[in-house]
């Protein structure tokens, strides 16, 4: 289907795991001097193969510890693959958690410029789009207030504004629209569904399963790091419901 946005061929990720009760930094550093710790091998996702089509919508369920969120992670390039290999075509702005990438001692304002820089923008052009992503947020009364201060939903529309309004061409979305209220949900929906129609890529991770019957058209179901199947949406729901089996294309 020509060249997709986002291929993931093959990928696996394991994390070691200390089995050791370390006291401290200085036991810690000891015993890894001496060799004396121990480690386990985790998989937390094994052999993972898929594409992401270039303005698709596509969502990534699973129960907690299936490995969603280290499958985000991986394709944002937070981690490197054990195995495999993930392609990215096109600029992401990752919304992997409340709050990443943000200065709880900035000021909205602080944090706004600060995001712009680390998606490789200049001030000029933040200062640019500065008022659309207050707007959207509904923080004029807030923009110089610290983020510490801030509720959990306002940090959640001041990412969400940010990501979505530097014209990224793909859009990593982790539970995110989880947090907040209906009517800015609406919103983030709306604004997502205008992004689609510039042709931007969506991966989205949620719990809610309304939410990603709603608003994907295929899914990918991951049960314990595994991929049980991807198709369409209402298929991977089905199975999702009846804890496994498989599903198609």
């Amino acid at each position: 289907m020509g060249n997709p946005a986002i291929s993931v061929s093959g990928v696996s990720m394991m994390f070691n795991l200390n089995k050791d009760n370390v006291m401290g930094i200085k036991e810690y550093v000891v015993k890894a001097l001496k060799r004396e710790l121990h480690y386990e091998e985790f998989w937390a996702l094994r052999d993972i193969s898929f594409d992401v089509q270039r303005g698709e919508i596509l969502g990534v369920m699973g129960l907690n510890g299936s490995g969603k969120s280290t499958l985000l992670k991986l394709i944002a390039g937070v981690f490197k693959p054990t195995k495999g290999t993930i392609t990215v075509n096109g600029e992401i702005a990752p919304l992997l958690e409340l709050g990443a990438g943000f200065d709880y001692e900035f000021s909205a304002k602080e944090n706004i410029y600060m995001n712009g820089a680390m998606f490789g923008h200049p001030p000029s052009y933040m200062k640019g789009i500065y008022e659309e992503i207050i707007d959207f947020a509904e923080l004029w009364e807030f923009e110089d207030v610290p983020l510490k201060n801030f509720s959990s939903g306002m940090s959640a529309r001041l990412g969400f504004s940010v990501a979505t309004h530097v014209n990224p061409e793909i859009l990593i979305i982790d539970e995110v629209l989880g947090v907040g209220d209906y009517r800015f949900m609406q919103k983030c929906e709306a604004r997502i569904d205008e992004m689609l129609s510039r042709g931007v890529t969506v991966l989205l991770v949620s719990h809610s399963t309304e939410t990603i019957k709603k608003m994907c058209s295929r899914a990918v179901l991951l049960q314990k790091g595994e991929m049980v199947c991807i198709g369409d949406v209402d298929d991977v729901f089905s199975e999702y419901q009846q804890g496994g089996g498989a599903c198609g294309e």
